[in-house]
């Protein structure tokens, strides 16, 4: 990521938390999210990677139920507010870094979550090689992915392809529906499951 890529996400995050995806405020997104990681991820506890993590919204809902979590975001606002929600989670922080080579410990994590992050990566192959040797023997990789209306993303099968080229076996869960977003979306949005 260059220096211009932090620019861009140190001004958007005042306003990332608006999305109703993005800061969970409505209980019932939350909740939706919340059922979702949680039918993905293994029993507390797990160690877990976010990759891309924003200001930590998905990395304290897992926090919340007992995981220790440790995420990177190429801009340091966004890590700044993931730290302040934080607060004193156990086990739970956040560093300054690049998504695509995280300066995490290999073989260290059950679960790597990576959300709207690896279709904006110049080579997401590369990343995905990077993230698998992050996972335990029995680790996860958890991608949100989608294509957007605008003609940028990857498509489900793109994933899936990219997943599986990752030595993994992919399992595709499409989320359409609209509790996840807070709104109707025409979009393709879907979780990919990759496994040993």
């Amino acid at each position: 990521m260059t220096s211009r890529d932090r620019e861009l996400w140190d001004a958007q995050a005042a306003t990332f938390d608006d999305e109703p995806d993005h800061g969970l405020h409505d209980p019932q997104v939350r909740d939706a999210w919340r059922t979702l990681l949680l039918s993905v991820v293994p029993p507390v506890p797990t160690r877990i990677a976010d990759l891309g993590c924003g200001t930590g919204t998905l990395a304290l809902l897992l926090a919340d139920e007992g995981h220790s979590v440790n995420g990177v975001d190429v801009s340091p606002e966004m890590v700044r507010r993931a730290t302040a929600k934080a607060g004193s989670y156990p086990g739970t922080g956040f560093v300054v870094g690049d998504a695509a080579a995280p300066p995490f410990p290999s073989g260290r994590y059950g679960v790597v979550l990576c959300r709207h992050v690896l279709w904006a990566l110049p080579s997401p192959a590369a990343a995905l090689s990077r993230w698998v040797d992050l996972l335990t023997p029995d680790g996860r990789l958890v991608l949100v992915e989608g294509f957007w209306s605008t003609g940028t993303g990857l498509t489900a099968d793109e994933t899936v392809a990219l997943v599986e080229g990752a030595g993994l076996t992919a399992t595709l869960k499409p989320l359409t529906e609209q509790v996840y977003w807070g709104k109707r979306t025409d979009d393709e949005r879907y979780l990919v499951l990759g496994r040993r």
